[in-house]
């Protein structure tokens, strides 16, 4: 069952997305132009000295890379930091590359079942068999027809990209307003699959389109691919068009065009398939309300997939409307509708009636279902390891039975005075931890008792960072280090609120103007540690001195637990 649950998670991201979660390595709301910081994975970094003041960092940006992934790091801690002009590791941007590639891939064999494509393979495949007059032709032509499709696609991501370019992109995938208008579109776009609308294009313009491809050649031929793409646009256009806004919230400049690579050659691949091998064509199953059945599903993944938009900004703007426990009872909801509409309980206006159930929608509903109850316990604060990276926070969780007998770290007087406590505490920091918010103040802190400092760079939307909150900091042995031997300090990357007008700054690294907690941390991370990526702890002395290089997210407990202790050991042989 477990099995199932777990497939059926990176199933439904898949189609609609995927990342990391590398799914997800989008993940802040900060807007610096030219510069994303996301979530990542890392292992070790180029490091300098820490110091608080950041006039000793990098004085130049030119030729800075910011990038998903992992992030490979050098133990050099005692030179100043290099300028730094390619990515950190050789392959950091391939993570997220290959997500969105992969997520095409999936969205494109989607697109193919749909009730618009699906029933025109065999008209294809006996119009190219019929004109070819040859076997040998015939394949030929389909090859033609597939790449042609494979172009189109790619082009449209292309011209993605240079109209807004990577630094819009960048922007896209890290301001608020525009998350929310992604959350209204994939909202629209599940409308559009339950049947309420349907997208469609100009009908002149396909009518203009469709006509071309009478004419004979390779002219004919693109402009059959040309009209497939136009005339299924109604089923297409909606999987087209999340697959696009998550290529862009990557902030990869390549993302559009690597999506509809994916997209394209799931779509050609058939058509080509079927042309080379046409007795192929028998085993297809015959069209029918099946079709419409996948649109709707479909739907339901695409109103799931908002929710996580909504999500993001929601926590960087500190709005409180989706804490935990809704946000898992909205999926909960929309994913037992889907359920009952595989076992037939409802129905939506274009569907067939549903007189028996075959085994795949048998089968695909009891791992709907398994899903569902998989969830339910995380209404009272089951850690829901499997889908911990695209939840909210932990912390947003007002009731928790997990931390029954946890009892909190013991909480120094004063604490509720820290800075920034109010903004971070409550909504961020995982149940059982009393981190600091400022690098300063955790400084002055461990100077007082004694202790290492651990910093953990991490963002309201980094998907990585919760799924380490959830599987490894809930370990009893990482929890008894962090509480016990630790000053630990929580820098949010991506965080809105605005600093004292006393405290803004134009920062010596970037040159940009740091006027939020988020961008003052995200400006002392990539000055001082040559990183932008999260989550990224830091093991320090009470000096700021870095004690062992950096760790990026390391899912492997005792790895981690023994990252710590070495940090610990370091420190207490000075």
């Amino acid at each position: 069952m477990r099995l199932f649950v777990k497939f059926f998670v990176v199933l439904q991201i898949a189609i609609i997305t995927l990342f990391n979660s590398s799914f997800a390595q989008q993940d802040s709301l900060i807007s610096f132009d030219d510069v994303e910081f996301t979530d990542g994975t890392s292992s070790e970094a180029d490091i300098v000295p820490s110091t608080t003041d950041s006039s000793t960092a990098l004085e130049s940006t030119e030729g800075l890379v910011f990038s998903d992934g992992t992030d490979s790091l050098s133990q050099d801690t005692t030179a100043a930091a290099a300028p730094v002009t390619e990515n950190m590791s050789g392959t950091s941007a391939k993570p997220s590359l290959w997500g969105i590639f992969l997520a095409g891939l999936l969205g494109g064999f989607a697109a193919f079942i749909m009730p618009c494509i699906f029933p025109m393979v065999p008209l294809t495949v006996s119009f190219f068999t019929k004109r070819a007059g040859s076997r040998a032709r015939a394949i030929a032509q389909a090859l033609l027809y597939g790449l042609f499709i494979i172009v189109i696609y790619v082009a449209l991501g292309m011209l993605i990209t240079i109209l807004f370019g990577s630094d819009a992109l960048n922007a896209l995938s890290t301001n608020g307003v525009f998350n929310f208008l992604f959350f209204l579109v994939l909202v629209l776009f599940a409308a559009s699959f339950f049947g309420a609308f349907e997208l469609t294009l100009p009908s002149s313009f396909v009518n203009r389109i469709d006509a071309r491809s009478d004419q004979g050649g390779l002219v004919g031929l693109f402009f059959m691919a040309f009209s497939l793409a136009l005339v299924s646009f109604s089923c297409t256009g909606p999987i087209i068009g999340t697959l696009l806004v998550e290529a862009a919230s990557k902030g990869e400049r390549l993302g559009p065009a690597v999506g509809m690579l994916g997209f394209s050659i799931a779509l050609a691949v058939p058509f080509v398939l079927f042309a080379v091998f046409p007795s192929m064509l028998k085993s297809l199953p015959k069209s029918g309300g099946w079709l419409n059945s996948v649109k709707v599903v479909l739907g339901f993944l695409e109103l799931a997939l908002a929710l996580k938009f909504l999500s993001n900004v929601d926590l960087a703007y500190h709005w409180n409307w989706l804490d935990r426990e809704v946000f898992l009872a909205l999926w909960i909801v929309i994913f037992g509708m889907m359920g009952l509409y595989l076992i037939g309980k409802i129905s939506f206006a274009h569907d067939s009636p549903l007189t028996y159930l075959s085994v795949p929608r048998t089968v695909f509903a009891i791992v709907v279902f398994a899903f569902v109850v998989y969830m339910v316990p995380g209404m009272w604060g089951a850690p829901l390891k499997s889908i911990s990276a695209f939840l909210p926070p932990s912390a947003t969780q007002d009731f928790d039975l997990s931390t029954v007998g946890f009892a909190a770290a013991p909480a120094p007087s004063g604490t509720k005075d820290r800075k920034y406590y109010e903004i971070f505490h409550e909504r961020g920091t995982p149940k059982g931890f009393e981190p600091y918010y400022d690098y300063e103040e955790g400084l002055a802190a461990a100077k007082q008792v004694g202790k290492p400092v651990l910093i953990d760079f991490t963002g309201w939307n980094c998907v990585n960072c919760r799924k380490m909150e959830a599987n490894v900091w809930t370990d009893p042995k990482v929890v008894a280090l962090l509480r016990n031997e630790f000053v630990m300090v929580e820098l949010f990357v991506d965080d809105r609120t605005e600093l004292a007008p006393a405290e803004q700054y134009t920062s010596t690294y970037s040159g940009k103007k740091i006027n939020t907690i988020g961008k003052k941390n995200s400006d002392f991370q990539a000055a001082t540690f040559n990183s932008n990526s999260q989550p990224l702890y830091v093991i320090v002395d009470e000096n700021g001195k870095v004690l062992l290089p950096p760790s990026g997210a390391n899912y492997d407990v005792n790895s981690y637990a023994a990252y710590l202790q070495q940090g610990i050991d370091l420190y207490k042989k000075r």
